[in-house]
């Protein structure tokens, strides 16, 4: 076991959204913004940003991991364009004023349609059809969820039908 893989999560927490050089086996080089640090393999995430083109992921094994050299801090700029790798396609598209408005359309369309709808969650973000089904943002057949497939289905289609007709 090499230091990198003894190091604790909380060590490799602080590499995160730094630029780091990273030196492996046989003198293999790689540079990189820390995406995170697997807690079981400790193999690092490395995202470069090569111009004009969308980030590009690549990853170091641990095990083959022999030094880590951290070159510039991360600024909230960076922060938030390497967060934005990992956050679903959805929910970048919107802003929260855009989703509070796709909120309020769905579910004046359920009630009009005499399907029993309510808002749930701390911020009311998640609307809930008849206590079975939740719909979280952005509000697409893909953020239903449901125990009970045949619903989980139906409403799924409705919900294409509905945004299809947007």
């Amino acid at each position: 076991m090499n230091d990198w893989q003894k190091k604790s999560p909380l060590d490799w927490e602080t590499y995160v959204n730094k630029l780091v050089k990273v030196v492996a086996v046989e003198k293999q080089e790689y540079e990189g913004w820390v995406l995170t640090v697997d807690p079981v393999s400790a193999t690092i995430v490395l995202a470069t940003f090569p111009e004009n083109e969308k980030a590009s992921i690549s990853f170091v094994m641990g095990h083959a991991v022999q030094e880590v050299e951290i070159l510039r801090e991360g600024d909230s700029d960076m922060k938030q364009r390497l967060e934005r790798i990992l956050a679903p396609e959805e929910s970048q598209a919107y802003s929260p004023e855009e989703l509070e408005k796709r909120k309020n359309a769905l579910k004046t369309w359920l009630e009009t349609n005499h399907i029993p709808v309510g808002e749930q969650g701390e911020l009311g973000r998640t609307l809930s059809v008849a206590g079975v089904l939740s719909i979280d943002p952005p509000y697409g057949p893909e953020q239903c969820s449901s125990s009970n497939e045949i619903i989980l289905s139906r409403v799924q289609g409705l919900l294409q039908r509905y945004l299809d007709k947007q």
